[in-house]
């Protein structure tokens, strides 16, 4: 299951920067897969993400009601048409600012901006290109690092100097 290690690959790599601070900037609370209750719909991420200014304190409750600012969904072949469809239009209605898309068959990450009640797309990236974007751009990691196979046959990701580079930043031979 790819999507699986996409989904803990995300929540790694922003989770010790942006939660507790280790390596970036902190302030924020980011959860796998909660339930969010928007009035009658009831959505369940893959990831989320909220500045602890918009959310202080951590709910002691079944799901949030909360408008998180970042939704990551990992694309499945079962989820694919719900997450780009019904998911993404619900999330421009309710106002989450930035939401991400990985495809981990197309080992894509696209990240979109609520501007004006519509998407603006910020990025699509592939590759082992550098992953800096809104709102996680105080960090930097490489999209390869969400897919297994590569750190299973490498222990490692790229150096997130984008596609056609090698760990070492030599260029791939074509």
């Amino acid at each position: 299951m790819p999507e699986a290690w996409a989904n803990s690959g995300i929540g790694a790599k922003t989770g010790l920067p942006f939660i507790y601070g280790d390596g970036g900037p902190g302030g924020r609370w980011i959860v796998f897969e909660p339930e969010l209750h928007f009035g009658d719909d009831i959505v369940a991420p893959n990831v989320v993400g909220w500045r602890r200014e918009a959310m202080p304190e951590y709910p002691d409750a079944a799901y949030f009601t909360v408008v998180p600012d970042w939704v990551c969904e990992v694309l499945s072949p079962s989820t694919r048409r719900l997450d780009l469809g019904e998911k993404r239009a619900l999330y421009a209605r309710e106002g989450v600012c930035y939401p991400w898309f990985v495809d981990p068959d197309a080992r894509t990450l696209e990240a979109f901006v609520l501007r004006g009640g519509q998407w603006l797309l910020l990025a699509t990236l592939a590759g082992d290109a550098p992953v800096s974007l809104p709102p996680f751009d105080a960090i930097t990691f490489p999209l390869d690092a969400l897919w297994p196979e590569v750190i299973a046959g490498t222990g490692k990701a790229g150096n997130g100097e984008g596609a056609g580079h090698t760990r070492k930043g030599r260029r791939k031979e074509p």
